[in-house]
């Protein structure tokens, strides 16, 4: 059986919402899989500790948990994928691009002297 949600992030069963967050950020940029490329170990553990914020910041979930254990959170913790999660605590996209994909840059070689470039003369 896994370890107890407040053991994996190593705080108390009292633990407010911010020493909630602030062991969970501590941890998941130790055990991030881009900190730890190739490194299954690592990339389990940051798993087990997105489980265990998202029960324990979630007041429902925390409840239902300290009442039952995890037989009171089963099916109640969505699936979420620890990258979003992670991205939704730090901001930004953890290297997963929300937006439009980006173009190709445009590149054209042209011949400038020195000279033009630093009185800048400007050419069409």
């Amino acid at each position: 059986m896994k370890k107890d949600f407040y053991e994996i992030l190593g705080i108390s069963k009292n633990a407010t919402e911010a020493e909630i967050k602030k062991a969970y950020r501590k941890l998941a940029i130790k055990f991030h899989p881009d900190k730890n490329p190739g490194n299954k170990e690592a990339e389990d553990k940051f798993k087990e500790i997105s489980e265990a914020y998202e029960v324990l910041s979630n007041e429902e979930k925390r409840a239902n948990y300290d009442k039952f254990g995890k037989d009171g959170i089963s099916g109640q913790t969505g699936g979420m994928d620890p990258f979003d999660l992670f991205s939704n605590i730090f901001g930004g996209g953890g290297g997963r691009s929300r937006g439009p994909p980006r173009t190709k840059d445009i590149v054209n070689a042209i011949n400038v002297k020195l000279e033009h470039i630093y009185n800048g003369k400007t050419k069409k």
